[in-house]
């Protein structure tokens, strides 16, 4: 399960965040995660606690924001999505096209939490 490794990198790059910014904790992590990223979502979503545990995300919620596959017609200049098993243009079915999204895993967005945060709850 390489899930595992991936969410270490991930965790790795929050306390990075979180010390860059002089956070005590990260609450929330977003993650867009495209069908042909070579990731299983739900496999992530596993191995996230493992990874986290003793880090400044221990307590972060993991969101996983599923995103489209979209090609780029070679032949008619169109962009649409298509599926993850067929990369077939959607407006002329040409099948001359190139991925130009659905095959990354981005860090979409990290929520941090602060001391004084902290103290008010």
């Amino acid at each position: 399960m390489h899930e595992l490794s991936v969410c270490q990198g991930l965790v790795g790059q929050l306390e990075a965040v979180a010390a860059e910014h002089a956070a005590q904790g990260v609450r929330r992590v977003t993650l867009r995660v495209g069908p042909l990223s070579g990731v299983e979502p739900r496999l992530l979503e596993e191995a996230f606690p493992i990874a986290r545990a003793g880090t400044v995300a221990a307590e972060a919620e993991l969101i996983i924001e599923p995103q489209p596959v979209r090609v780029e017609c070679l032949e008619c200049g169109a962009e649409t999505e298509a599926s993850a098993n067929r990369l077939l243009c959607g407006a002329c079915g040409a099948w001359r096209t190139r991925v130009v999204s659905g095959d990354e895993m981005v860090l979409a967005s990290v929520e941090l939490e602060f001391e004084e945060e902290k103290a008010d709850v």
